[in-house]
């Protein structure tokens, strides 16, 4: 059985008096020590989905159906208190910006302190050297004169990397990096990048990477999962997927990568726009932007079915396999 089982999942926002549906039967899995990369243009239901799997969604949404796995424990049938537990402990999670992750009025050395001993009876002392620790193992210089400094101190690259000794101080067995270097230069995001797959690694670790950034999902991750509108549209291995797409959607994001057009010529992008969860189109949500699109897809809405390695929510999936 996998350490991280999706399945079935069902988000709704309730709005006046219409119900948004945020995330349509959502199923995946995750192993121990494995790297599954989610990917999606904005709205996708990326968040929605890794916010889900800790109870993080605002009121008044909720999750209305499906269950999620971790261990052999339903977390969607846990209370907040009994997710406290899970949350920052067996669970953690990093988000895009470390400046709204990270307290500005205490110290890096308190708030990694506060978090330890929410999850284990220890002593200051300890507490202080197991947080020193792990900010030499995310290759922070000078971690024991960093553990008193404010986040302000510090630069963006250095406050993500103490956002990542955050997430490992409680030895967790899956980490949820939710758009991890989306607020970095380029350079410090392959170093960021970089670290988090040593440390995942190294800890074994298993990684669920979110991410509208292809290049990045397919340099870290052993498989990935592409949503649209809520929905799975397809799964499989990250070699074959980058290398063979089998959904529209899914081969217009790796065609839109600049690495695969020609110099000089204009970059790839697909037509339109993700539509909004109050507009989502009848049948196939991507058949507005869909090139093979027919009257089935303005119809039906695909069911996610076996192709090869791949899981792909097409009814055109074969054609766009042979294109």
């Amino acid at each position: 059985m996998a350490l991280l089982e999706i399945k079935n999942l069902e988000v709704q926002f309730p709005l006046g008096r219409k119900t948004l549906q945020a995330i349509h039967g959502l199923s995946f899995d995750l192993d121990k020590g494995e790297r599954l990369g989610i990917v999606g243009e904005s709205g996708a239901g990326k968040s929605v989905a890794a916010f889900s799997i800790l109870k993080l969604i605002a009121r008044p949404g909720r999750i209305s159906g499906g269950e999620v796995i971790f261990d052999g424990q339903d977390l969607a049938l846990l209370s907040q208190e009994e997710m406290r537990h899970i949350r920052g402990n067996r669970i953690s999670m990093i988000f895009q910006d470390p400046m709204m992750t990270l307290n500005p009025v205490l110290t890096v050395g308190t708030q990694m302190t506060e978090c330890l001993k929410a999850h284990r009876d220890i002593s200051d002392s300890d507490a202080k050297r197991i947080a020193i620790d792990k900010l030499a193992e995310v290759k922070i210089p000078s971690p024991q004169e960093r553990f008193g400094n404010y986040p302000h101190q510090l630069s963006g690259g250095m406050r993500q990397r103490v956002v990542i000794a955050i997430a490992l101080l409680t030895d967790p067995a899956v980490i949820i990096a939710d758009e991890p270097t989306t607020a970095l230069d380029v350079t410090i995001q392959a170093e960021i990048m970089g670290l988090m797959l040593d440390l995942c690694r190294d800890h074994g670790v298993a990684l669920m990477l979110i991410t509208h950034d292809l290049a990045v999902v397919s340099q870290v991750t052993q498989k990935i999962c592409v949503l649209y509108a809520g929905r799975l549209a397809e799964q499989g291995p990250t070699r074959t997927l980058i290398a063979a797409p089998k959904h529209p959607y899914t081969r217009g994001l790796v065609k839109a990568l600049p690495q695969q057009n020609v110099p000089g010529t204009r970059l790839y992008q697909i037509p339109g726009s993700m539509p909004t969860l109050d507009d989502v189109p009848p049948g196939c949500a991507f058949n507005p932007r869909c090139s093979f699109a027919d009257d089935r897809c303005r119809r039906e809405v695909p069911e996610p079915r076996q192709i090869g390695t791949h899981l792909v929510a097409c009814h055109h999936a074969e054609t766009v396999a042979a294109a």
